[in-house]
């Protein structure tokens, strides 16, 4: 939890300051800082491997997490405001959708990497010898050591490729060469991006998203290991969840040619109603039907994020950069919310529990019908 914990934590503490960074760098240059900082995160794991020391890897992991912030809030908002601006969000989902392929590849490339020596329970420990167990120790270690060199090397080719390409620059939140203007501020009354009510409740959507995807993935191995659900033991449970992210991959890759003929607010609403039902669904049922309907949750999950950002920075112009930053801070509710619902899990049940997730998903349906619609400049 204190993995998790650290991750959550940069984007709460980094995302503002990396606002700040890339309205005064620009997109291009926050884009190759965010890389460099996320591979020196991945360099600070040899010595942490070889101290075997569990606060210094928290801070590398710290330092990684930050770099991905910063990567986040530069490529987030570039990627949106590229071409024409009622396609950001199918834009967006695009690259996101590459990003849960990621996350579906890397687990995999990490066990096969890093997890290949065989983990030895407490009774193997003590039966060995404390020579044996420092060698056991020192290799387990070890192993993380050239997997997270070869990540830092990609990560510094990656930086270098950004650093020479020529991209097409943004200027006030316009693309060079892009001759709409739908994404110049809509109000310049406004000195940060907080005066824009669409943004602070796109801000609030960040974080009830986060936490609800999060909470739900948090719980599904135990909640699948209910006998009432479906007993499954946790090697088997943990099978059943790639289904849950898998789908979100899915479901971006979906999304992102089903936005280019409907509205993104249309389709957040919609998806946001279902997954509402189908938690509910879930809470009412036992056996399968429970079973199935919690895990094609990811499938509906999949277009919230980009859908809610491409959202909440349409119209902020020269605030982009900071309104970016605010949401990706948002993304806190994931440290916070799983927390909520494993005290509900406490008091009334793991089943029942999942009325958080539902109450999440009603504001984001309401955010995409309503919250997210920019009002008019009075007069």
């Amino acid at each position: 939890m204190l993995i998790q914990f650290c991750f959550f934590f940069a984007y709460f503490v980094i995302s503002l300051p990396s606002g700040k960074i890339v309205e005064k760098i620009g997109y291009q240059k926050g884009i190759v800082v965010g890389l460099v900082v996320a591979g020196l995160g991945t360099l600070l794991f040899y010595p942490a491997a070889g101290l075997r020391s569990y606060p210094l890897f928290l801070f590398a992991f710290f330092i990684l997490a930050s770099g991905i912030t910063l990567l986040q809030v530069a490529a987030n908002p570039y990627v949106a405001i590229l071409g024409k601006p009622d396609l950001a969000s199918s834009r967006l989902n695009m690259t996101q959708a590459f990003n849960s392929l990621g996350t579906t590849i890397a687990p995999y490339l990490g066990s096969l990497f890093i997890l290949s020596l065989a983990v030895k329970t407490a009774d193997e420990l003590k039966a060995m010898t404390p020579v044996d167990v420092d060698l056991y120790k020192a290799t387990e270690a070890a192993a993380v050591q050239t997997p997270y060199l070869g990540l830092a090397a990609v990560l510094f080719i990656i930086a270098a490729i950004f650093a020479f390409i020529k991209l097409p620059k943004i200027d006030g939140g316009v693309a060079e060469g892009n001759e709409t203007t739908e994404n110049n501020s809509i109000d310049d009354r406004h000195s940060s991006a907080w005066g824009y009510k669409h943004l602070v409740l796109g801000a609030i959507g960040i974080f009830v998203y986060v936490g609800a995807e999060v909470s739900i993935g948090s719980f599904l191995v135990n909640y699948l290991g209910q006998p009432y659900i479906a007993g499954l033991k946790e090697v088997d449970a943990g099978k059943f969840v790639s289904f849950y992210w898998g789908g979100a991959m899915v479901g971006r890759f979906i999304g992102s040619v089903v936005q280019r003929y409907i509205k993104p607010g249309t389709v957040l609403g919609f998806n946001a109603f279902a997954a509402a039902a189908l938690v509910v669904i879930t809470m009412l049922t036992t056996g399968p039907v429970a079973m199935w309907s919690v895990l094609i949750v990811g499938l509906f999950n999949s277009i919230m994020f980009p859908t809610i950002f491409t959202l909440s920075i349409e119209g902020l112009g020269k605030h982009t950069g900071q309104g970016s930053g605010i949401l990706c801070m948002a993304i806190v509710g994931g440290a916070i919310l799983p927390v909520i619902q494993g005290y509900f899990a406490d008091t009334i049940g793991i089943h029942h529990a999942f009325i958080l997730p539902v109450l999440c998903y009603l504001y984001i349906a309401y955010f995409g019908i309503k919250g997210h619609v920019i009002k008019a400049k009075a007069a």
